[in-house]
């Protein structure tokens, strides 16, 4: 048997002490419990959040139309003849009862002076035959039918003093001559038109309201009209119809704007905004919108250290700032980290410094 030497015997006890120590180690980690996780550890995750108190929204409705004089008609001829004088150019402003132009005259003077001398006559014959029927030298019949040649003459009168006013066609409104539709001379029947006649003191704005949105309306409500030069007008509701369209669903309205300069605008493509009665909503960022899995627009709030998701109405928005309703009167709101969390989902909350 080799002989032990006190170099080998030290090594030895090395090696059965390093033995011992990982051993008692092993068997002290089996016997420990884990230590426990602090409640920060268990949720996994921050999130920033920021209180939002809901105030007064200012609503409007913007609708596109376009606007229109606010009486437009085309003078039409009512008899026929030639075009002798036009009085008026287009673009002039007229007064009602003002001559716009001179037809020929075809024989309607001469015709209204017959028709004249005829009801001198006929009336001379009623007033005889009366005399005499009281003497029982007339007889009813006859009376009758001098009443009635009455009638007939008093008749021809009124259409020659009409042929011969019509020769000479009137503005039925003050406005401006838009547009001149015959030349000197020209040949005109009835019914064919003569000039373009518009009132553009006041102008009418005119657009559709979907249904869901017409309840807000009252007549007599502020609406501004933007035109695409960027310049405003201001006027008033004047009117909703009273029934949908059938196609569209939608309500025609009215709007009376003043437009006392008279500026060319009749025509013309413009926005309609209309102020609502103002409503609770909430200003936030636009950027603080989310989808949920079923598409709905919402946004991501923690309440009692929990996710959860509120789907809202978008009023207005534009790249600074969006209007919500639907919503509680104060939320916090996850402005950082919603789309990293569950609903459902605990959460540490980091809110943000008021400013």
């Amino acid at each position: 048997m080799p002989r032990l030497t006190p170099v080998k015997i030290a090594i030895v006890v090395s090696l059965l002490f390093l033995l011992w120590l990982a051993l008692g180690n092993h068997y002290r980690s089996q016997s420990e419990a884990p230590p426990i996780k602090t409640e920060q550890q268990a949720t996994g995750f921050s999130v920033q959040t920021r209180l939002s108190q809901a105030t007064d929204y200012p609503a409007q409705l913007k609708l596109q139309g376009q606007l229109a004089a606010w009486h437009q008609l085309e003078v039409k001829a009512q008899i026929s003849g030639k075009v002798e004088r036009i009085l008026v150019e287009q673009g002039a402003a007229v007064s009602r009862g003002s001559t716009l132009l001179q037809l020929s005259d075809e024989g309607r003077h001469s015709r209204l002076q017959q028709a004249k001398a005829l009801l001198a006559l006929r009336q001379s014959e009623l007033q005889s035959a009366t005399a005499l029927k009281q003497r029982q030298f007339v007889s009813e019949t006859e009376l009758a039918r001098l009443t009635n040649e009455l009638r007939l003459a008093e008749t021809a009168l009124t259409d020659a003093q009409l042929a011969v006013q019509h020769q000479n066609p009137v503005a039925p409104f003050d406005g401006v001559l838009g547009r001149r539709l015959i030349e000197p001379g020209a040949l005109v029947q009835p019914g064919q038109s003569l000039f373009q006649l518009l009132d553009i003191v006041k102008l009418r704005a005119s657009a559709q309201v979907p249904q869901q949105q017409v309840s807000e309306l009252a007549l007599g409500q502020a609406v501004i009209i933007t035109l695409l030069d960027g310049r405003q007008l201001s006027g008033e509701l004047s009117f909703i119809s009273p029934a949908a369209d059938v196609a569209t669903r939608s309500y025609y309205i009215e709007a009376s704007i003043a437009n006392p300069e008279q500026l060319p605008l009749a025509g013309a493509s413009a926005t309609l905004q209309i102020s609502l009665s103002a409503r609770q909503a909430h200003a936030l960022s636009p950027a603080l919108l989310k989808l949920d899995p079923q598409g709905r627009l919402g946004v991501y709030t923690v309440e009692q250290s929990r996710v959860a998701f509120y789907p809202v109405q978008l009023l207005s928005a534009d790249n600074q700032l969006a209007w919500v309703s639907g919503l509680a009167t104060e939320v916090e709101l996850i402005t950082l980290g919603a789309g990293f969390v569950e609903v459902g989902q605990q959460v540490s909350v980091v809110r943000e410094a008021t400013p």
